[in-house]
């Protein structure tokens, strides 16, 4: 319940902040900028090295993933049959592609299903969404906001970028069997727990609801995507996977969580139409709570 709290709390003194004058106006661009190379970087060298690699995974990890690469080929496709601005496309490919599957997600999966069903919601998370945007999620931010550039220098800017490069290095951690300890896992746990506050205080800072008339359209469909369409593709798909029925249900929930915070941070961090991505999440938390009620309903 903490986590759901904090939500609110975060994002209204992000509002709140606005109205602080000696705060710059681009006070949430230099936010993001901290966010993505100080705590993400920790929080994905403390939780990568950790994940047990089997085929067990594979099912539930593949949640994210399909939610994902549907996500990219539905906005890609509107947004050259409507020749959208590219920003506005990588901004709905990952803010309506990534699931909020563990801040909101963990705390209404426990409410619901009990703490056992946590182990479930993990795996869709952590090699799931947590994965995605650690890696693919910076190589379309990437496309998307530079632009028309070489691909060579594209590959530099992603590989260079602080949270890939400390994805890469988590994921050498994990295939030689090493973990953070000591002295330094409490530094990363110290870094990392900033990353939820600062994320909401920043989405917060962006959202400007005078802005939605205009934005209302590219919302309306993101947050229909997420909210409602790619739940019903993964409630037709899984129905057929071989699944303990609150297995199933878990993951249907999951699938119907609102978008991932750090997705906005990503795609706003890189101008892909911060307003939009900030009403993404400003917007989709609240209204996921009455969407997710239905989903629950269906399934149960």
């Amino acid at each position: 319940m903490i986590n759901l709290i904090l939500v609110f709390v975060c994002m209204i003194l992000g509002i709140g902040l606005r109205r602080v004058k000696s705060l710059p106006q681009d006070a949430h661009t230099t936010l993001n900028t901290l966010i993505l190379y100080v705590p993400l970087p920790a929080v994905i060298l403390l939780t990568l090295p950790h994940l047990e690699w089997n085929l067990n995974l594979i099912t539930l990890c593949l949640v994210a993933w399909i939610i994902f690469a549907l996500s990219y080929l539905l906005f890609s496709f509107l947004g050259r049959k409507y020749e959208w601005d590219d920003k506005i496309t990588g901004c709905l490919i990952i803010t309506a592609g990534l699931c909020n599957s563990s801040f909101v997600g963990f705390p209404i999966i426990e409410a619901l299903f009990g703490k056992e069903a946590l182990k479930h919601a993990v795996l869709i998370d952590q090699p799931g969404s947590f994965l995605i945007v650690s890696s693919i999620g910076m190589w379309v931010a990437g496309k998307f906001s530079f632009g028309p550039i070489p691909k060579r220098l594209l590959l530099k800017r992603i590989f260079t970028f602080a949270p890939f490069m400390a994805f890469l290095t988590a994921l050498c951690m994990c295939l030689l069997g090493i973990e953070a300890r000591g002295l330094t896992q409490e530094i990363l746990e110290r870094l990392g727990s900033t990353l939820t506050p600062l994320a909401l205080i920043s989405v917060g800072l962006q959202l400007r609801f005078s802005g939605i008339k205009e934005d209302f359209k590219y919302l309306a469909l993101g947050l229909g995507y997420k909210l409602m369409i790619a739940p019903l593709i993964i409630y037709c798909i899984y129905q057929y996977v071989d699944l303990p029925r609150q297995v199933f249900q878990i993951v249907v929930m999951e699938s119907a969580m609102a978008p991932m915070i750090t997705g906005a941070i990503l795609a706003a961090s890189h101008g892909l139409h911060p307003r939009l991505a900030g009403m993404m999440v400003g917007i989709g938390v609240p209204l996921s709570f009455l969407t997710l009620g239905f989903w629950y309903w269906v399934i149960k």
